[in-house]
């Protein structure tokens, strides 16, 4: 059985028709062969595109010169409204002062720290968790959200402003694409963005909430009272080379782009891994019997009796890359597989194809958890798995990804069982992150003690 995977368009259309494709859905915009091919090249009258599987290339983007391959300013057009001048989409000497000043937060015991925070989150979702038929994604997002608020601010997802902003969110998610319009056109700067004006009122919804909470932290750190959590963490981390600290407005930037990376991303891994399980029951056993031993109370040491969950999540990732695409820029004029590639070219870095590449991967449209105790997928995941990025530019949190989604995974089948609702399958489009075109409906049954 093979899990649902968005049909891939013809491998030749018209500019038109492939713009207005990638409006709907990044995913099935793209031809079959780019699960096959090394490097691929599409061409619009305003920019050349080149897609990039190979390893080595993917290597020399990330690892070997990413100096001489920064983000694209076009992808940070369509989510400018929301993540302003954050980590996520600003390039150079910016960003490396950025880095300075939030890395220290993720740490030394930091994980070891949080781990509660992700542990009371995880029980809460499970006593919130409804029996019946229900749409799996709306309570993934909640429980992401909730390990965010408790981990970055210490207040559950019941607080008032985080249950605004985990609302505002949602809305924020079903209005912006993943590309607008002034990613594909060479708009002056002084022209509008092209934004839905939903997005904008969103945006700035959740902007609002935000600073809310960051002039509230600052209140306590000024009293001496604020909690020892991530975000006092960050804010009064100085800048070691300059002395420089984040002001509110930079700290609304971060704090947007924490939430985008750690709750639309864990819901997304979380939602999909469910659907997995109940899509195969015999992988759902095994994780359930994994769980039955949690304790009533843990620490982080626990995790390394989720083995097999583990193996669970990184499959899932895998198969649904949260963020699918990633695009860079690249400064100087490149020749890559012997093929000259201007300056200011887009340099797509797929882990959506890369991860189900078929010269790559042994079955790789299969669920197959198990392949993670292979000697052969550890080497192919060297070269050819990307769901946290790679090289300077990895995900920040991936170490705190890699424990929050196993262990919500193991509560929530320890005290569930999950079954198919009935013949829809979900359908997987790429939004801000890899969702389900209509949601993902689960027949939810609490397990005998």
């Amino acid at each position: 059985m093979i899990p649902p995977k968005p049909p891939a368009r013809p491998d030749r259309v018209s500019l038109l028709r492939h713009l207005r494709l990638f409006r709907q859905d990044i995913l099935s915009a793209q031809p079959a062969r780019l699960y096959r091919a090394w490097m691929a090249e599409f061409r619009t009258p305003f920019f050349r595109s080149y897609l990039c599987n190979d390893p080595v290339l993917i290597d020399l983007v990330l690892k070997d010169r990413p100096g001489d391959f920064p983000k694209s300013n076009r992808i940070r057009e369509g989510l400018n409204p929301l993540l302003g001048n954050s980590v996520f989409v600003t390039n150079g000497p910016e960003w490396r002062r950025q880095r300075r000043i939030i890395d220290p937060a993720f740490e030394g015991g930091r994980l070891r720290d949080a781990f509660p925070a992700m542990w009371a989150a995880g029980c809460a979702a499970a006593a919130r968790l409804p029996e019946g038929l229900v749409e799996i994604e709306e309570q993934t997002s909640h429980a992401a959200a909730d390990v965010i608020f408790r981990t970055l601010f210490s207040v559950p997802i019941e607080d008032d402003i985080a249950q605004a902003v985990f609302h505002e969110f949602r809305a924020y998610q079903r209005t912006q694409p993943i590309l607008n319009l002034a990613a594909f056109l060479p708009l002056p700067r002084w022209m509008p963005r092209l934004h839905r004006r939903a997005t904008l009122a969103s945006a700035r919804r959740i902007r609002a909430l935000i600073t809310r909470m960051t002039e509230r932290r600052a209140e306590q750190i000024a009293r001496g009272t604020a909690p020892d959590d991530l975000a006092t963490k960050i804010m009064t981390m100085a800048d070691p080379e300059t002395g420089h600290r984040f002001s509110t407005e930079e700290m609304v930037d971060q704090v947007a782009i924490f939430f985008l990376a750690g709750h639309e991303t864990s819901a997304s891994a979380l939602a999909w891994a469910l659907y997995l399980l109940a899509l195969f029951p015999q992988a759902q056993d095994r994780v359930a019997g994994e769980a039955a031993n949690l304790p009533a109370a843990a620490d982080l040491a626990v995790m390394a009796q989720l083995k097999f969950t583990r193996d669970v999540f990184r499959e899932t990732l895998r198969l649904y890359p949260p963020v699918p695409m990633m695009v860079r820029e690249n400064r100087c004029p490149e020749v890559l597989r012997g093929r000259e590639v201007p300056k200011g070219s887009q340099i797509v870095l797929s882990p959506w194809h890369l991860h189900r590449h078929e010269r790559l991967w042994t079955d790789p449209d299969a669920f197959d958890p198990d392949r993670w105790s292979q000697d052969e997928t550890r080497v192919t995941a060297r070269a050819a798995y990307l769901p946290f990025s790679a090289g300077p530019r990895v995900c920040t949190g991936a170490g705190f990804a890699m424990v929050e989604g196993p262990l919500l995974l193991a509560q929530l089948v320890r005290d569930f069982r999950f079954a198919l609702a009935g013949p829809e399958i979900p359908v997987p489009v790429a939004h801000l992150t890899v969702r389900a075109a209509t949601g993902i409906r689960l027949q939810v049954t609490r397990r005998k003690s």
